[in-house]
Order: C-alpha cells, then structure tokens, then sequence
C-alpha cells in the first residue's frame, strides 16, 4: 500500500502491522484512519481542578467521522482478503457511515440495516452517497443486529458489526496513539458505551502496550451510558432504549461481556448520564473548548463532570476523554439546542445595535 506523497502517516493497519492479523497477501483497503489528535481539555480541566491533567482524543476527525474507521479499516481488509464481494451491517449510524466508505473504497457491495427513525439524517447522507443499500427496519438495532447474524451465517456476505473481531482489533490501535501521544498510560480513560466495542478494544490495546512493556501500568476504564440505554449499569437488557444520543441508544451490546470484563479488570466503573447532562457536556465542549461533536461523544465528558463533582478523581492524574464521532453527524441535534439567525436590514446602524457597539 503506498501513501500520496507527503502524507507519512500510513494509517493504522500499516503503522500498528506487528499488533494486527493481517498478512502479506492482506489487501490493505485504508482512507489514511487514525492519527487523530488528543487535545488538552483546558476548560475542563479548571472546572475539575485539582490539578488534573485532561486530554481529549478526539475520533471525529477520522475520515467518516467516527472512531468506526479504525476497525472498518481492517474489516473490510479481511473481508477482501476472504474472497468476499458484500459487506453487512445493522447500524444506529457511525458503523453504516465507515462501512459504505470503506465498501466502496474496496469495491465492494454494502448492505446496512438501520432501526426505522433512529439514525441522525448526517450519518444516513453518508451511508447513501457512498452507495450503500440501505434498509430501514420497523424495529430496534438489536433485531437488526439479530437480523444480519442470521443473513451472515445463511449467505457469503461478510458481518462488519463489532461483533467481526476484526472491527475490535482494528479498534484498539487508539489505545496505542494515546500512549505513543502521551508518553505513558492514563491514569483513566473515559469513553460513551452503547455497543459497548469500543471500550472493549481499548482495554484489549492498553494490555497488550503493557504486556511488551511500552508502558508501566494500566488505566481505570470509565464508561457511561445514556441513562435511557443503560443495560450494562442495570444488569439486563433494555427492550425499547431512549436517548438523544442516537449512536448509544442500544439496549442489549454485543460486546457486553468484554466491557464488564474491562470495567472489573481496571478497576473502573460503568454508571449512567442523562440526556441533560449529555447536552450540558455537548454545549460546554462546543463553547468552552471549541469541539463539535454528536451528542454521544460528550457521554464521554458528562460522566467525568459528574464523577469530578463527587471528588473521584485523584489529585494531579492524567486523564484522557474519548469523543467517538464529529458534530456535523446530527446536525438536527444543533438546531434544537441553539438559537436561530435573527433577520436585521442591510444597514450598518442595525448591525451595530445588534452587535452592541
């Protein structure tokens, strides 16, 4: 796989090759995923206080958007490799975005299933443009999930859900830029759950770091859900999940033990954020650190609020917030929560008494 000219990084497939199942007959199919930056949360980090270092890895500046592309990378990668020429997926809108992009990157059917009414129209767009087939079922994520399991195990189409192992392994590689970023491990990671994935990786890449020595110790893994789709803190599957966070309205995780398993072995814990705290974390990060993200990235950063509020946090610790997907996949979300242009004249005396000068 060669890079455009002066571009040097690789994406994560070729940059983290010695951590990942692939091969040399592996057809490399990348968008240059990853390299994503983590920025110092300065604003949150005074609200916190206690000399608490903040950082911000901020996964919407991937290509599609989303932290999806860091396993679709490699998904679809295998997929090509097995000799298959259609993708699938039940999508609540990140996975059906990556998917189709990396499909078409590929040259490779796509097929989504998404839960009818419950997708931001901004990551349905990008299903449609990049030519996915998508289909709307009159139902939740997980019967669409159930749905494509059955399709899968019937027909040669590949599965690019998280449940692919390949989606988690690609995943992972995060874990790895925000050690080589930071020079060390965090001393907690904070990170939305709704298929509960990606907390999952994290936790996979953080040991395997600690396990050939690159770093010294381990974080404690916080994840949060939105609190009407909290299956993992209740304990049982939520039959009908409500939020305004689209991408975490999931009531049963395929990765559900994997994240119970991250949550116990860090030390960490799994609570629940309303959806007013999400949006008072959305609006605080769009005006207080310049970040637009969905609404379920600042699950991330409600839940840090809610627990530095109780003291949780040890004084003078690293901590790191993931922001899984970019602001302009709900645009809808924006117009509810600000207030709309006012019409003034054409003159600048109006512009002036508007703008109080």
């Amino acid at each position: 796989m060669q890079t455009c000219p002066g571009s040097p990084w690789p994406g994560v497939i070729q940059r983290y090759r010695p951590f990942l199942p692939v091969g040399p007959q592996t057809p490399i199919v990348t968008l240059l995923e990853g390299n994503t930056p983590l920025i110092p949360a300065r604003a949150l980090g005074r609200r916190l206080g206690r000399g608490l270092q903040v950082y911000f890895k901020y996964e919407g500046l991937n290509p599609t958007g989303s932290f999806k592309d860091r396993g679709m990378t490699l998904a679809v990668s295998k997929a090509k490799e097995s000799g298959a020429d259609a993708v699938i997926c039940a999508s609540t809108g990140n996975t059906s975005a990556s998917a189709s992009a990396y499909a078409a990157q590929a040259g490779l059917r796509c097929v989504v299933l998404i839960p009818k009414g419950g997708i931001a129209l901004g990551k349905l767009a990008q299903a449609l443009i990049h030519g996915a087939q998508v289909l709307a079922v009159s139902g939740t994520f997980d019967e669409a999930l159930e749905l494509v399991r059955q399709i899968t195990q019937a027909y040669p189409i590949a599965l690019v859900n998280s449940i692919n192992p390949h989606r988690l392994e690609g995943q992972k590689t995060a874990a790895f830029e925000v050690c080589d970023a930071l020079g060390r491990h965090p001393d907690y990671h904070a990170i939305p759950v709704g298929n509960a994935g990606n907390i999952t990786a994290y936790w996979r890449g953080y040991r395997e770091y600690f396990k050939e020595g690159i770093i010294d110790g381990l974080p404690r893994m916080l994840g949060f859900q939105a609190a009407g789709a909290a299956p993992l803190v209740k304990g049982r599957p939520v039959a009908r999940p409500e939020t305004i966070a689209t991408a975490i309205r999931i009531g049963n995780p395929a990765s559900w033990e994997g994240a119970i398993e991250a949550k116990k072995a860090s030390g960490g814990l799994i609570e629940a954020v309303t959806d007013k705290e999400i949006l008072a974390a959305y609006q605080f990060l769009a005006g207080q650190e310049g970040i637009f993200v969905e609404p379920a990235s600042a699950a991330s950063v409600a839940g840090v609020m809610k627990l530095g509020k109780r003291g949780f946090f040890r004084k003078g610790s690293v901590i790191v917030c993931v922001l899984t997907g970019h602001g302009l996949k709900d645009p809808d979300r924006v117009i509810k929560t600000v207030r709309l242009p006012k019409t003034v004249k054409p003159k600048l005396g109006a512009i002036l008494s508007e703008i109080g000068l």
